[in-house]
Formats: structure tokens, C-alpha cells, sequence
């Protein structure tokens, strides 16, 4: 059968800002499909600058029997449209959803939009070879349905545990021409999946589970050697949770790179408690150039209320064992959040200026569905709106208590102000000749 996967004709605040696209989900799924025989074509949107009438040409020039779209909670909305335009021009067309946001809102996701016949929940790679075989929707696990007007829950399906086994992302299937960052041949890749902590505000754990499961250190060189010799790729974004969770499979990572002797740059992530100086110096001679940090608050009883189960003194021994190691680090800050007081968002300010960090990205507290977060703003009435579309981290969403959303809004203006307008960041960014750089993507969009 034809299969034509989709991502959304849309693009957040902050990608908007930062003009960097990444791999779509799609690209995952459809080699498993190609190894089931199917006909199989991705229309990656946001990357070709595709807009809803361009997806809808795209659709009926391939005429497919499935239509796949990926969404995120932001996205949802557009997601359906296209989901209703598919089945415009063949009402027994099958439309699926999966992502972030369908797998956290199964039921409302069918329930608001009877263009989409199935959601897939959590990871899709099994599920959608499934679906290709043929199987009864009854014994396809991970997927909500609907059956005679009712909608159907199948139990959930168990995380893939040997991440090895599966194929590298459709790369042949992509523009890869479009996805660049400052002029450079860019992608993004995935190594290990799933998130053990307890952060009040992450839905990872909901998506891909608790157990972490990483890729073996030879997997994800020869992914990279993929990218760099096959398709130019010279800049690489890790998208882990926490790359550095296993700091030796890290490290292995890292001396096949060097061994390897590969002419590629690259960024990820790393909780506080996670990196050490010795990590840190690997990291850097392996070519990785940025950390991001979810460093979230300048003030400890913040963190606690977010179950981040990191300290301030951590982040400042993870902040320092980064620039000794000449690795830039974006730290990441939260505003807004409820119970939290003027006094300790300045805190946060001051604290991400005393950090000496290389760019911020301060955000409003925003609880995704399947949080923590949302069920108790859910349960005690305190969400502003359920337009999804409003839920881009920089827009309140929740009732904070102390302060009005104008306010939290004005705070987080200022945190950017204060944070990349200060003397001592511009004459360090002039003397680096990253000065124009750094205004243009690390606050545009934000003064």
C-alpha cells in the first residue's frame, strides 16, 4: 500500500527564532515500512516551506491508502486540518496520528477530530509494522480506535528495548538540502530514549517511558558516519533527554569520534549531576561545542517544587566544568511558576547571569498534558485555556496567583533584557565576533 507521512505545516516561536528544522518522527517509521514492502513518502512541511493547500496537492498527487501525521501539542490543531483534508479527497482513506500530544490525549484527539481513524500512542516503530501486516486493530497494542461509534483503548505497548535493531531514519526520503543552521549542512539524531526522573513539567517519561535505553556507542558512530560522509552533514543536534546519563557510554561515544578522526561539530544535553570535568573534556575534543542544561531556577525551594532533584551549587559545578572545558552552555530557565514569588524569579534572573553561561532561554511555565503539572492545574481548575495552540512556553497558561499573565510575560521580557543587554555579555560577545549572532537568534522575537 502507499503511505504518505506528514509533519504539520507548522513552526514554533522558538524554532522560528533559532531557524533550525530537525529530522521529522516521520523519517523514523519509514524505513520499517519499506522493509514491509510498502510505498512510502514523507512531506516534511516546515522544512520545504509547505503550506495547508500545498500539503493538500501533496496528497492527492500521491493518492495514498494511509496518511500518517506527527504532532505535538502546538501543532494539534493544524494536525487535524490536514487529517480532514485527507479525507476530503477519499473518505476511506486511513488517517493516524501519533506524537507527543495524541499519545498523551488519545481519546481527545478522536473525539475532536473524526478525520483520524487511529491514534498511535508512545513509540511507533513496532506499532506501525503492525498496522502494514495487516493485524486486527484489536490485537495491535499502543493504538486508540474508534469501533461502531465507540473508541477502543488497547493496552499499552512495552518500550523497545534494543534501540540497535532499528534502522537509521528514511534519509533518502527527506530534502536534506533544507535542513541547515547558519549556512551548514545540519541534522538531528536520537541515542537513547526514555527519561527515569520525576521533573514536574516533562512529559518524556509519558511518551517514551522511564527506563532509559540508549544506543551502543558503535551504533551511533555509524549513524554520524552516515550523516557526515553520505549526506555532508556537518553539524549535529542530540535531542536526548540527557545524552550524558551513561557518562562511560558517553565517553565511548567520544573516543570513536576522535578515533575516527570525523570532521563534525555537535551540541546535546546533560542534566547538572550528570557531567564531570573529565566528561566535559572529552565532550569537547570529540567535537560537541554547546550543552544544554535545563538549569530551570535561580532558587532552591523552586527546584524542589519542581522535583528537579538538583541543587544550585550542582549547576554551578556542571556550568564550570563545561567553560573550563571551552564548551559554550545554553542554559535553560523557567518563569511563572505557580507559588512562585517576584523576589524568586529575579533570583533566577541574577542567577543565570552570575552562572557566566554562554546563551539563556528563559520560558513561562507551561504544563503539557501528562505532566504532573497539568493533572494538578487540571484537578484544582487553575488552567487558563486548553487552546493548544497557546501552549508555546511563552505564552501563561495556568493561573499563577500572585501575578496576572501580563505580568509573567513583562518578567520574562526583562529576563532577556537584563540577561543579553548587559555590558559585560555585549563586550564578550563583541570580542568573540559572535555579537551579531547571538542578538539575532538568542533574543529575537523576545525585546
Amino acid at each position: 500500500m502507499k503511505w504518505l507521512l506528514i509533519e504539520p505545516p507548522t513552526q514554533s516561536d522558538i524554532q522560528a527564532s533559532l531557524g533550525a528544522i530537525g529530522i521529522p518522527s516521520s523519517a523514523y517509521l519509514a524505513p520499517i515500512l519499506e522493509k514491509e514492502g510498502e510505498d512510502v513518502k514523507i512531506e516534511d512541511a516546515p522544512a520545504l516551506d509547505h503550506n495547508l493547500e500545498d500539503v493538500k496537492r501533496v496528497i492527492e498527487d500521491f493518492d495514498p491508502d494511509w496518511v500518517g501525521i506527527s504532532a505535538m501539542t502546538t501543532a494539534i490543531g493544524i494536525a487535524s486540518r490536514v487529517a480532514e483534508v485527507a479525507k476530503e479527497s477519499d473518505r476511506n482513506r486511513k488517517v493516524i496520528m501519533g506524537g507527543a500530544h495524541p499519545t498523551l490525549k488519545p481519546n481527545q484527539t478522536l473525539e475532536n477530530s473524526s478525520a483520524v481513524d487511529i491514534v498511535a500512542r508512545g513509540e511507533g516503530e513496532e506499532t506501525i509494522r503492525d498496522l502494514a501486516s495487516s493485524k486486527k486493530l484489536s490485537e495491535i497494542k499502543g493504538i486508540t480506535y474508534r469501533e461502531n461509534g465507540d473508541i477502543i483503548e488497547n493496552e499499552d505497548r512495552d518500550p523497545i528495548m534494543d534501540l540497535d535493531s532499528l534502522p537509521f531514519p528514511a534519509y533518502h526520503l527527506l530534502p536534506m538540502e533544507r535542513y541547515e543552521f547558519d549556512g551548514i549542512r545540519y541534522a538531528t539524531m536520537m541515542t537513547s530514549r526514555g527519561c527515569p526522573f520525576n521533573c514536574t513539567f516533562c512529559a518524556s517519561s509519558r511518551i517514551c517511558g522511564k527506563t532509559w535505553r540508549g544506543k551502543s556507542p558503535q551504533r551511533v558512530l555509524e549513524q554520524i558516519k552516515v550523516l557526515r560522509e553520505d549526506y555532508n552533514v556537518k553539524e549535529i543536534e542530540i535531542l536526548d533527554d540527557t545524552f550524558v546519563l551513561d557518562s562511560e557510554r558517553a565517553g565511548k561515544i567520544c573516543d570513536l569520534i576522535i578515533e575516527e578522526d570525523l570532521d563534525i561539530t555537535w551540541s546535546c544535553s546533560s542534566r547538572v549531576d550528570t557531567l564531570d570535568r573529565s566528561l566535559a573534556e572529552k565532550l569537547k575534543e570529540a567535537g560537541c561545542h554547546t550543552i544544554y542544561m535545563g538549569i530551570e531556577s535561580g532558587a532552591q525551594e523552586v527546584l524542589d517544587i519542581l522535583k528537579k532533584g538538583i541543587t544550585l551549587e550542582k549547576a554551578k559545578k556542571a556550568v564550570n566544568y563545561a567553560k573550563e572545558a571551552d564548551i559554550n552552555v545554553l542554559g535553560s530557565f523557567i518563569l511563572g511558576i505557580p507559588g512562585e514569588t517576584r523576589e524568586q524569579m529575579e533570583k533566577t534572573i541574577d542567577f543565570a547571569k552570575e552562572l557566566g553561561i554562554t546563551l539563556a532561554q528563559f520560558t513561562v511555565f507551561t504544563p503539557y498534558p501528562g505532566t504532573e503539572a497539568y493533572e494538578n492545574a487540571k484537578e484544582n481548575g487553575l488552567l487558563l485555556t486548553e487552546d493548544w495552540s497557546e501552549y508555546t512556553t511563552l505564552n501563561p497558561v495556568i493561573e499563577h496567583g500572585e501575578m496576572d499573565p501580563d505580568e509573567i510575560k513583562n518578567i520574562m521580557r526583562q529576563a532577556y533584557i537584563k540577561f543579553y543587554l548587559r555590558p559585560s555579555f555585549l563586550w564578550n560577545a563583541i570580542k568573540t565576533g559572535r555579537l551579531w549572532s547571538i542578538l539575532k537568534k538568542g533574543v529575537k522575537g523576545f525585546l
